[in-house]
């Protein structure tokens, strides 16, 4: 290893410490870029110091003028205006009027629901904290026990990271240069496997040990009937984007503006009854957007700033070489890549793994025949590289999820103890292993059966 790449890797050590000290993900990845391209310049004089600062002029706004990128804060906007317009809460109500009949049936409409409002604001975090406060207070008052509230709420959160629209999927299709739609499609059959996994698990459960869940009481039939018709306008709007995204329509961004107008008049409506968006829910959706989107871009600055780091100090090139020279069976490769991820996410946000990671790992699985990026070596794999590229992006993704759900760090865990602060971690923790398991489970069946990714792409592509 020369001198070069062993900078590289120990800018990669001072970033890991530096997100472990809990520095933000965008500062510490411009702090390791600069400051480790300056320790570069000093060991490798013909890499100037300061023709690589002039740069700085126009990468900040290269990186935001992207048009895919457009449709970030689009939908950071949407998922805002309908927590806002109280959405979140008759999803909950309408997916509880056809579940809730059943032992456990409120766990499984609060699965339900993440679901469906992880398709409207693309964050897991959000997901996990909007559902929270919506079904936590329900599912206490119906005497669940704590290790199954909690648990299925933290599970549920994670859909909010693959079950398209998502931000994450938009930002992996941008990295590998992949179609947003076709990874949209790719992500609706994993999707629906997580659900219906999640669902299985707590309808186990409940079997094997009844108490964990009250008898399911009916609800009457004038309120069960206004859930469903309260739950109907926003499967309206949440299926008009993602079947417009599905079979061609349009594009993501005219997307994310649809669903961004029909939550917003959707929720005006709604006020004229007194029960949907105020003013002052559109001013506070518009700073919480602004917010959440100014902290995206910059982390996507900081990635452009640290990929051009690692770039000199030549570790991506290093890495493809050594999977190239390395005679590793290439499923080897990928089930450490995904195991790595796995780990990694024990340590660190999923957004902060999708920029930092994912630029490592696709150029080693597309060297792993000692192809370059035109060839692409997927051989191995027996499909193209364009499918390559959703099928991988939608493996990382789920094991990216498990992240937030796995110690030390599951954000997703934080934020429903932040909830239900009586409830140890542990006992959380306890409650999210069954759904941990069935991710597994999910990880292994994508792998074995890469049709169950990239049936629909194909389908809808013709």
């Amino acid at each position: 290893m020369g001198a070069l790449e062993t900078i590289g890797i120990s800018g990669l050590a001072v970033l890991f410490g530096l997100l472990a000290l809990r520095m933000p993900v965008g500062l510490a990845m411009v702090a390791v870029g600069i400051g480790g391209n300056y320790v570069l310049s000093l060991a490798a004089p013909y890499l100037r110091f300061g023709p690589y600062l002039d740069q700085f002029k126009t990468l900040l706004w290269g990186t935001v003028a992207n048009y895919d990128l457009s449709v970030v804060p689009l939908f950071v906007l949407m998922g805002y205006l309908a927590s806002e317009a109280n959405l979140s809460r008759d999803l909950f109500r309408g997916v509880n009027a056809l579940f809730g009949r059943m032992r456990g049936g409120v766990a499984m409409a609060a699965v339900g629901a993440c679901a469906g409002f992880g398709a409207v604001c693309g964050s897991s975090l959000a997901t996990a904290s909007t559902m929270g406060r919506v079904a936590l207070p329900e599912l206490r008052r119906l005497d669940y026990h704590p290790r199954l509230a909690t648990g299925s709420l933290a599970a549920g959160g994670v859909l909010g990271i693959l079950i398209p629209p998502s931000v994450a999927l938009v930002i992996y299709a941008i990295i590998v240069e992949a179609s947003i739609i076709d990874m949209f499609q790719a992500a609706v059959i994993p999707g629906a496997i997580a659900v219906i996994f999640f669902m299985a698990v707590i309808a186990l459960t409940v079997r094997l040990k009844p108490s964990v869940a009250p008898a399911a009481v009916a609800m009457e039939p004038a309120a069960r009937r206004h859930a469903i018709l309260r739950l109907l306008p926003v499967l309206a709007i949440f299926s008009a984007i993602i079947l417009g995204l599905g079979f061609g329509l349009f594009t993501p961004t005219p997307a994310a503006a649809v669903g961004v107008f029909a939550v917003l008049a959707y929720g005006l409506v709604l006020q004229i009854f007194g029960d949907g968006l105020t003013g002052a829910g559109i001013v506070r959706a518009l700073k919480d957007s602004a917010v959440t989107s100014g902290m995206i871009y910059f982390i996507l600055f900081g990635a452009e700033v640290l990929k051009g780091f690692f770039t000199r100090a030549g570790l991506p090139a290093a890495l493809a070489d050594w999977a190239s020279a390395s005679g590793m069976d290439p499923w080897l490769v990928l089930i450490t890549v995904l195991a790595l991820l796995i780990l990694l996410g024990c340590f660190m946000d999923s957004l902060s793994m999708i920029l930092v990671v994912i630029p490592f790992l696709w150029p080693t699985l597309v060297a792993i025949n000692g192809g370059d990026y035109a060839v692409a070596a997927t051989a191995a794999f027996g499909m193209g590289a364009a499918d390559l590229k959703i099928w991988f992006g939608i493996l990382a993704l789920v094991v990216v999820e498990l992240g937030l759900i796995t110690p030390p760090v599951g954000m997703n865990v934080f934020i429903i103890n932040a909830l239900a602060d009586d409830v140890p971690m542990k006992e959380i923790f306890r409650g999210i292993l069954p759904f941990f398991g069935v991710e597994i489970l999910r990880v292994a069946l994508l792998l074995a059966f890469p049709a169950l990714t990239l049936a629909l792409p194909h389908l809808l592509s013709g």
